[in-house]
């Protein structure tokens, strides 16, 4: 594909996610998608991969936003590799790409457990978990607890180190369920550096926050 047409369906793209992108949910809203989409190239070039199935994936992930506490959350990547899919074909995009883009896209969830089969979708995959670590997964943990209405942390053991950790009631909970063991799933050379730098810059600010509240 040349550079112009490239560019040209990423512009499309760019604006289709812009109107599906969520307003209410500052973890989903369209700076997270372009922060994947800047992530998932940046690893894309280190790797060598296809720019044309990784930058459509990565723009249209979540594609279908399904809230974290909805019934339906696990198929949440089916829905939207149905969805880009169908959205993709209607802008003339390559047919050659489209299988591998569904892929990447329905591979990229935690909660969908899809082994990835590609490099593309392990590129997509990093990309959107990477955007759940560091200073800015942080961020996006409490503006997500502060939608589900959930407590900052356990009065009693608030890290989790003799009880199994319960995200569905405290926010430092979902490190230990979830982020911490995110952070160990990356596929790409490129995606495992950055998260061992993300981590220590969240178990950095665990470390503070345990002052503060002792």
């Amino acid at each position: 594909m040349s550079p112009d047409k490239f560019a040209e369906f990423e512009k499309l793209i760019q604006l289709k996610v812009s109107e599906v992108a969520s307003e209410d949910d500052p973890a989903h809203d369209l700076l997270h998608f372009k922060r994947v989409v800047r992530m998932a190239m940046k690893i894309c070039t280190l790797e060598g991969a296809c720019a044309e199935i990784v930058m459509p994936a990565a723009w249209l992930h979540d594609f279908v936003n399904v809230p974290k506490n909805d019934p339906r959350r696990s198929q949440a990547s089916r829905l939207s590799a149905e969805g880009a899919v169908l959205y993709l074909k209607s802008i003339q995009y390559p047919e050659e790409y489209l299988a591998s883009i569904s892929h990447a896209i329905e591979a990229h969830s935690f909660s969908a457990n899809i082994e990835v089969r590609s490099k593309e979708a392990a590129i997509v995959q990093d990309a959107d978990r990477l955007d759940g670590l560091g200073a800015i997964g942080i961020a996006r943990c409490f503006a997500t607890a502060g939608l589900l209405k959930r407590a900052f942390y356990s009065e009693q053991d608030t890290f989790c180190e003799r009880r199994l950790p319960d995200d569905r009631q405290f926010t430092i909970d979902h490190f230990y369920a979830k982020l911490f063991k995110v952070a160990e799933s990356m596929k790409t050379a490129a995606g495992q550096e950055e998260a061992e730098n993300r981590v220590r810059a969240m178990k950095s600010f665990l470390r503070q926050f345990a002052i503060e509240i002792n």
